[in-house]
């Protein structure tokens, strides 16, 4: 399964060449994992997923220009890894026909009342599962 979010465009996300600025898609990526996270909290006093986390590592593959229009354009997003402190995921970016960006995050869960990393639950590694995708990023999901 993939989450799917819908990432408005600013006026303000264009930089001095008329599209949007390379820094900007690492906010879109942000925002696409917040709206993940916060969907997979199973609520109900669960602990899950209501803590802090931290970003170890991006890795971003600019595919194609994109410039400033009303609508909106899709952030795809999906898990590639999950280990005992950690979780990767997947993003592309893109219309139905054209791919703007591939990346991916790595996450680590993080305890800032004790100011360190922690181990994902099992509740956690079980939500996530549902989200695995061992694809590779290169694999085929929109033509370029």
């Amino acid at each position: 399964m993939r989450h799917l979010y819908s990432c408005p465009l600013r006026w303000s996300d264009m930089d001095a060449f008329g599209h949007v600025n390379n820094a900007v898609f690492v906010r879109y990526l942000e925002e696409a994992r917040i709206d993940f996270m916060r969907r997979l909290a199973p609520g109900d006093g669960s602990p899950s997923f209501t803590g802090g986390s931290v970003v170890a590592r991006h890795e971003i593959d600019y595919v194609r220009p994109l410039v400033h229009r009303h609508a909106p354009v899709a952030v795809e997003l999906w898990v590639t890894k999950i280990s005992a402190a950690s979780m990767t995921v997947a993003y592309e970016v893109k219309d139905e026909d054209r791919l703007y960006l591939r990346a991916s995050t790595v996450v680590v869960p993080f305890d800032f009342a004790e100011e360190r990393p922690r181990r994902l639950t099992a509740e956690e590694k079980a939500i996530l599962t549902e989200y695995l995708d061992g694809r590779s990023l290169e694999e085929g999901t929109v033509a370029v």
